[in-house]
């Protein structure tokens, strides 16, 4: 399995550090399974969210975007810090509760909390991420990828998200599926390097399947 870049650590914080996991939820002809195209459009932004917040976040996702930018670890830093705030000091708390329970290899307990968050603030495109994830380590892939599908919905930007897809895909034994995410998520976010040797050995493996 592909290890999860360090920027890629907030939104998928334990399952690269699992072991293979056999799929559970969905088949590789199953249908649906589809990885969002790219380029993607802007994120819509957030209800009553203020234009100068708005345009602060797109000059984010602009720089981070610029592979030359030499200070792009504080940008994505600076961009996962705005995905996590919910607007509610509560939902902000179940958030941190069910990737703290993650990080503990707890994924039943971060179901819960996360769960709990989704349920309450459902236009809250990080509390299905973090939820994708729990489900990632627990083997539901098909829920798994069905959280991942209302984060990108919700968040567009949301290269790791995407990266996390690539993984689902790899694990369906979707190739294609793969690299279409992985691609999805570089052109987001060119300097995920666990995303950019994920493209290169499946695209080497590709190389070597037509010879």
């Amino acid at each position: 399995m592909v290890a999860v870049a360090a920027g890629l650590a907030l939104a998928w914080p334990v399952a690269a550090q699992t072991g293979p996991i056999a799929p559970q939820d969905q088949s590789p002809g199953s249908p649906g399974l589809v990885a969002p195209e790219s380029p993607l459009p802007p994120v819509p932004p957030a209800p009553g969210e203020a234009p100068q917040q708005e345009a602060a976040i797109e000059r984010l996702y602009r720089d981070l975007a610029d592979p030359m930018n030499p200070n792009w670890a504080i940008t994505e830093a600076d961009i996962q810090r705005e995905w996590s705030k919910s607007g509610s000091p509560a939902m902000d708390l179940l958030l941190r509760r069910g990737r703290e329970a993650l990080q503990a290899g707890d994924p039943d307990g971060a179901i819960e909390h996360l769960t709990a968050l989704t349920d309450h603030a459902p236009e809250f495109a990080e509390g299905w991420n973090a939820r994708a994830s729990a489900f990632y380590m627990k083997g539901r892939l098909g829920l798994a990828m069905a959280d991942i599908r209302q984060a990108l919905t919700l968040n567009p930007h949301h290269f790791g998200a995407l990266a996390g897809l690539g993984m689902i895909f790899e694990q369906l034994d979707r190739p294609d599926m793969a690299l279409k995410a992985y691609r999805a998520s570089l052109a987001l976010n060119p300097h995920q390097t666990a995303v950019i040797e994920a493209v290169e050995r499946l695209e080497t493996g590709d190389a070597g399947t037509a010879l």
